[in-house]
């Protein structure tokens, strides 16, 4: 039997028919978490996986997951994948790539009939970007257990119902708790992903092994003024929503300038009544804040609420402000840190260790399991945008380094690998 590769022309292929899916006149990717084009793009996914002989099920969450046929040969399973929703008018790699090379990857150990140490399954998480349902990370909180019900919106920013959403995508919002992977049933995670940024290619290094994730907070702030008209009410006696979300704006803008967070970015930005000749009653924005430090980001989002007390008093407005993501900062496990290193260079592939400044769902893993990410360059650091691209050889070779990982982590060859528990 040959040694156990991927079929670059299958993970190539497979990966343009997802470009297609949810593809903009412009030629940006619109696939949002629980929208029919992501409901398309999961069901493309598993059908494909079905056609490898393998097995694809969705649990309560949305999350759809893809093993080997018969009874599970392992008491813990390694979870490989990420997500197939986009942002708004995004590009075609990110989490896709991950998914894809994920599904080579389980489809080349059941060809093999390999005997591993773990049993690998592909996953490819719901609604990881939030951007229509505003809750991100929403599947791999499902499925780590940390998801706060009690805080999840219940509607999209149209006002959709995430029930009825979840049902079309084959998940059960009254089951979530079905979901959750205990600890001591997983060995880890692995994901594999677009850098997003300009340091691999700048360099010219073809793989980046992931030390650590930046800590994300998304806060979602609402003014309420007075709609009224534009041309008889005085500026005294005006209650201007979109005056405070202005004010909000420059003063995030702020932030990392005063040590707060390394970065902070409103979003978006809705308004209503959205009429040129009428003062906006309303104004709701998304507030997103990032740092490698826990501590800082707490207090920039202290900053944050404060602000909008002040502003909203100023004004003469009514505020609200609810958080929408808590991701923490994670590090990676340093022995799978180590295996990946070493694939690569068994591959002949240089590699570099880097931090990741965009949120993973690696990140929410991180609180049950070791976790290992998997970078490959991104053509002119574009991401979350139609630009976004990546050589063919570097998503083939990004892909050879995942499989080896899934490998090695399953002890073929050698003895089974064993990473540190989750901190």
């Amino acid at each position: 039997m040959t040694e156990p590769d991927i079929d670059p022309g299958r993970l190539l292929r497979r990966l343009r028919h997802l470009s297609r899916i949810g593809r903009q006149a412009g030629g940006g990717i619109s696939r949002p978490g629980f929208s029919q084009a992501a409901i398309d793009a999961a069901n493309y996914i598993a059908s494909e996986s079905r056609d490898d002989g393998l097995v694809a099920r969705t649990d309560a969450g949305g999350n759809l997951l893809i093993g080997r046929p018969g009874p599970r040969r392992c008491a813990r399973a390694l979870l490989v994948g990420s997500h197939l929703d986009t942002v708004v008018n995004g590009g075609w790699l990110d989490g896709a790539y991950g998914v894809v090379a994920a599904l080579e990857a389980v489809g080349v150990v059941a060809s093999h009939r390999l005997d591993l140490g773990v049993d690998p399954i592909a996953v490819a998480f719901a609604n990881e970007e939030g951007a229509l349902f505003p809750q991100a990370f929403w599947g791999s909180q499902v499925l780590a257990g940390t998801l706060d019900a009690g805080t999840v919106p219940l509607t999209d920013y149209h006002g959709c119902s995430l029930r009825e959403a979840l049902a079309r995508s084959g998940g059960n919002i009254d089951a979530l708790g079905t979901a959750a992977w205990a600890p001591q049933s997983l060995a880890g995670y692995l994901e594999l992903h677009i850098e997003q940024g300009p340091v691999l290619e700048s360099s010219g290094t073809p793989i980046g092994v992931v030390e650590a994730i930046t800590g994300r907070v998304v806060l979602g702030a609402e003014f309420l003024g007075r709609a009224a008209h534009a041309g008889t009410t005085p500026m005294d006696q005006r209650a201007d929503a979109l005056l405070g979300a202005a004010h909000l704006a420059v003063a995030v803008s702020e932030l990392p300038g005063l040590g707060l967070c390394r970065v902070a970015t409103v979003g978006r930005v809705e308004v209503s009544p959205a009429s040129a000749n009428t003062i906006a009653g309303g104004a709701h924005m998304t507030i997103d804040l990032r740092d490698s430090s826990e501590r800082r980001l707490a207090e920039a989002e202290s900053v944050v609420r404060r602000r909008i007390a002040a502003i909203a008093a100023r004004y003469g407005l009514r505020a609200e402000c609810r958080g929408l993501v808590h991701s923490r900062p994670a590090t990676t496990d340093q022995a799978l840190r180590q295996t990946i290193s070493d694939t690569a260079k068994d591959l002949g592939l240089p590699a570099m260790d880097l931090t990741s400044g965009a949120g993973h769902d690696a990140q929410i893993m991180a609180a049950i399991t070791p976790i290992g990410m998997i970078f490959a360059p991104s053509i002119g650091g574009v991401s979350h945008a139609p630009e976004e691209d990546t050589r063919p050889a570097d998503l083939i070779a990004g892909a050879r380094v995942l499989l080896g990982t899934v490998l090695r982590v399953g002890g073929h060859g050698r003895k089974e690998w064993d990473a540190s528990p989750p901190s």
